[in-house]
């Protein structure tokens, strides 16, 4: 006769995690900070290596705007407040405060 207990304990499938959806932090041109300011802030926070910084920094100069991460939405969230507080760019008088930077789907990842 068989064993109604072993009959009925089927394993529980096990649950996938849901990968949270990436999402960029975009940092945003502006005349109020120097290329000096912009790499110093992207090793800093970002821990990019001076030649990205460097190419990020022409990038966002050149284009108006430049992806530093993608990674998930608290992360970079949080990433664009540490940007947003990282104060003025001491080496220009007219440097009224930090960069400005936004957080958006990654449509690409």
């Amino acid at each position: 006769m068989p064993n109604p207990i072993a009959a009925k304990a089927k394993p529980a499938p096990i649950a996938q995690p849901k990968r949270q959806p990436p999402y960029h932090v975009i940092l945003l041109d502006d005349n109020e900070h120097s290329y000096q300011y912009v790499i110093q802030m992207l090793r800093k926070l970002f821990g990019h290596s001076f030649e990205k910084a460097f190419q990020m920094a022409r990038e966002v100069d050149t284009t108006g705007q430049v992806i530093v991460d993608t990674t998930t939405l608290e992360r970079a969230e949080l990433k664009q407040l540490q940007i947003h507080g990282f104060g003025a760019d001491k080496l220009i008088l007219s440097s009224s405060g930090a960069m400005a930077a936004k957080v958006e789907p990654a449509a690409d990842a």
